[in-house]
């Protein structure tokens, strides 16, 4: 059904979203499942073709599911075995409009949530073969799209420094945030919230979230903890860690996430690289600031008292942050307006109004035409 807070401009009704995976996972499928919620809302039913499809869950009945086995194909090529299959797909019957949410070099429109050289240049590793390869099928779809979103400027500039996309072809959309889901507790169910999770009242509490210690900078963060003598404590959900103690507490896999941003004093984003982090927008939403590492792209988005920034390059610089939040925590820390310390409305209605707006203006280009004449 049409939500009337929608502003939809004319829009083809025959689209194609293509991704890696539907299901309930990291952030580019946390997109794809928005994405699709939001086109359900206004009437449309997209086609999805994705190598994973979870059934259970309700976007998958909002959609016209083409699963794309690729399994069979050695690892490091199944992104061009996905490529391949879809493109022979889309050369039988083209859709009036194909948005990519990961890399397919016949889509009209292309999502930007993280280039594979800029991951490397973070990680300070050369290419390997299959580098290569990653990057230049993210080459031809970015090449071949008539437009780009990225979801942060961070990823606009590496667009442009990795790829010579011009700056006229690529949009800068921020990725929405479930704004029902993340909310602001009031002081009673922050208190019950944290008892809880067993999380000490005469600390400040930083939580940390991540399935991947390694990317999310675990080791500076645990460097850290692990031996100061500040009244804190380190709240890990998601993949254990190796060591616990009073500034370091382990609380378990947290399919309530909201949960714990909501009860702890801050939240620390320390990736060596993060394209967007939605994390940052989901913990201010819940009205907890953060210590982020100014490499994310989400610290971008907040302002304000609402954000300490610190660089990844530099020790001192991140105890330094820790320090400040300690202090500040004395007096209070917790944001009571969200929205205030964002540089953006969050919600997927008003993600979905920018992305209709966008495929309605690519829909008149001589590019697209182009593209799909003779088979809209």
């Amino acid at each position: 059904m049409s939500n009337p807070t929608y502003v939809q401009p004319a829009i083809p009704g025959n689209i194609v979203l293509t991704a890696q995976t539907l299901k309930n996972s990291g952030g580019a499928e946390r997109y794809a499942r928005d994405v699709i919620a939001g086109f359900h809302r206004i009437g449309l039913r997209p086609t999805l073709f994705a190598r994973e499809i979870d059934r259970t869950l309700p976007e998958a009945a909002w959609i016209d599911p083409q699963r794309m086995d690729v399994w069979w194909v050695p690892r490091k090529l199944r992104n061009l075995a996905f490529n391949w299959r879809v493109s022979r797909q889309l050369h039988k019957h083209r859709p009036a409009c194909v948005f990519s949410i990961n890399h397919l070099t016949q889509a009209d429109l292309v999502l930007c949530g993280g280039t594979h050289p800029g991951s490397l240049e973070a990680l300070g590793r050369p290419p390997r073969r299959s580098d290569a390869w990653q990057i230049e099928l993210e080459r031809r779809s970015y090449t071949n799209a008539t437009a780009i979103i990225a979801h942060s400027m961070l990823m606009k500039q590496e667009l442009q420094r990795f790829y010579d996309i011009p700056a006229a072809r690529i949009d800068v959309i921020y990725p929405p945030v479930d704004t029902k889901r993340f909310k602001v507790l009031s002081p009673e169910e922050r208190k019950r919230v944290r008892r809880q999770l067993g999380l000490p009242e005469d600390r400040v509490v930083f939580a940390f979230a991540s399935m991947n210690h390694e990317r999310k900078g675990y080791e500076l963060i645990e460097k850290f903890f692990s031996k100061t003598n500040l009244p804190v404590c380190l709240a890990v959900a998601g993949r254990p860690v190796p060591r616990t103690g009073d500034t370091i507490r382990y609380i378990g896999y947290c399919r309530e996430i909201e949960s714990l941003f909501g009860a702890a004093d801050y939240t620390i984003v320390a990736s060596t690289y993060e394209p967007f982090g939605l994390v940052g927008v989901e913990s201010v939403m819940c009205g907890t600031p953060l210590v982020i590492a100014d490499n994310v792209g989400s610290a971008e988005t907040v302002t304000g008292d609402a954000k300490i920034a610190f660089s990844r390059r530099s020790e001192a610089s991140f105890e330094q942050a820790i320090h400040t939040a300690v202090a500040r925590a004395q007096n209070g820390c917790q944001i009571t307006d969200p929205l205030s310390h964002l540089a953006y409305d969050p919600s997927v209605e008003t993600h979905m109004e920018a992305l209709c707006r966008l495929i309605s203006a690519i829909s008149a280009t001589p590019a697209y035409m182009k593209r799909n004449a003779g088979n809209a």
